[in-house]
């Protein structure tokens, strides 16, 4: 069922998912050294306006979100060597990463069954912000020296004995990125259709006028 709402209250709603999803992100878990880590679902508030809201309301307050991250995170600019480095850096570390999540309802159309639609389209644009940080890791924080002893360290001094320069550094970004993003997906899932179950009404799309 689809209910109206005027666009000053769902400003207000999404302004508050953003804030949410703001303070969920600074609750983190353990940080990766050069960057990432685990927070308590801080993407689903973003994920929620999506459903709620549709794509359009969606992608504004993940965009606005984006920027909201850059800010907290406008410090690793300066480990840029390079202006591309650091508009690699603004693009795929946060606007595009953070800016998917606005995606989910768009991903959960093709779904008959709406909690397998909630949980399928969290789990999609969860991995897209993924690739995004898999990207950065490579064309933005491309290290050949410290991928080498990182892998090594994380126990796969075997498995990189033989590997190219550019093979390497890819497995590092997807390595490295998974160890943090990979929890993290699962955690937003699991949220997402949790929520869904206990209050569903939640989930339910609303208009505005």
């Amino acid at each position: 069922m689809s209910k109206t709402y005027s666009k000053t209250r769902v400003l207000v709603e999404c302004a508050l998912m953003i804030a949410l999803s703001t303070v969920l992100s600074i609750i983190q878990l353990p940080i990766m050294p050069h960057g990432g880590s685990i927070t308590i679902a801080s993407m689903l508030p973003i994920i929620l306006v999506s459903y709620r809201h549709g794509l359009t309301w969606g992608l504004s307050a993940a965009f606005i979100n984006s920027l909201i991250q850059f800010v907290q995170g406008i410090n690793n600019l300066a480990y840029c060597q390079t202006l591309i480095a650091q508009i690699g850096c603004v693009l795929l570390d946060y606007v595009l990463a953070f800016t998917v999540l606005g995606l989910a309802s768009f991903f959960a159309k093709p779904f008959k069954n709406k909690m397998v639609g909630i949980g399928a389209s969290s789990l999609i644009v969860c991995l897209l912000r993924y690739a995004c940080s898999v990207l950065s890791g490579y064309i933005v924080w491309k290290d050949y020296d410290y991928a080498f002893t990182w892998l090594t360290e994380f126990g796969w001094g075997a498995a990189i004995s033989n590997m190219g320069e550019n093979a390497l550094c890819w497995l590092y970004s997807f390595v490295y990125n998974a160890v943090y993003m990979l929890p993290e997906t699962l955690l937003t899932v699991i949220a997402a259709v949790l929520l869904a179950k206990l209050v569903p009404q939640l989930f339910e799309r609303q208009s505005a006028q």
